[in-house]
């Protein structure tokens, strides 16, 4: 299960019991792209995930899940006395999609639903790649979460104006653990 990966024996038996349901449903040995993010006390703690769907859900989830907590580069590894206080969320992605433009490159911005739509931009060696949930978290406009998914990708916020940038968007059904006394 996701979280047994790195969650120690005393882990709540409720979350390893939903993780027990997800990993019988048919559709989780499809391929399919998946992200995990974790968050302690609210704020990122680590999110790492695959993009294309070239492995098994369940063995995306897991993967994903381990390197969320052990190995994103931005985070130190996550320590058995934060536990209590972090949370998993599961963001399951369609298969990205070109954004096709032909002349004025602000059409791109007409494509793009926030909310619905996360959104992938590569140039050159440079990639960036934004789950839909953060435009709705951080109240982005449709420009603003372009901008900012070239700036993650290490390229000038104005990068996608460029015809050698491609833009892409996928959706993602995004499974979120409830827990209240992880505030």
């Amino acid at each position: 299960s996701i979280k047994e990966e790195f969650l120690p024996e005393e882990a709540e038996k409720e979350t390893k019991q939903i993780l027990a349901e997800l990993s019988q449903c048919g559709d989780c040995w499809k391929k399919r792209g998946a992200f995990v993010t974790l968050k302690k006390k609210g704020r990122l703690r680590g999110c790492i995930g695959f993009v294309q769907p070239v492995y098994p859900l369940v063995d995306a989830v897991r993967a994903a899940a381990k390197a969320a907590a052990f190995e994103d580069p931005r985070f130190p590894p996550l320590r058995e006395e934060e536990l209590h206080e972090t949370t998993i969320e599961l963001s399951v992605l369609t298969e990205p999609e070109r954004v096709l433009c032909e002349g004025d490159r602000e059409e791109i911005l007409n494509s793009i639903k926030i909310g619905r739509d996360g959104l992938i931009v590569r140039m050159g060696p440079y990639s960036g790649l934004l789950l839909p949930q953060v435009a709705t978290e951080y109240h982005m406009t449709e420009r603003e979460f372009l901008e900012a998914t070239c700036e993650k990708a290490g390229l000038p916020r104005d990068a996608w104006k460029d015809e050698e940038c491609e833009v892409l968007k996928f959706q993602a059904e995004v499974f979120e653990e409830k827990n209240e006394e992880r505030k």
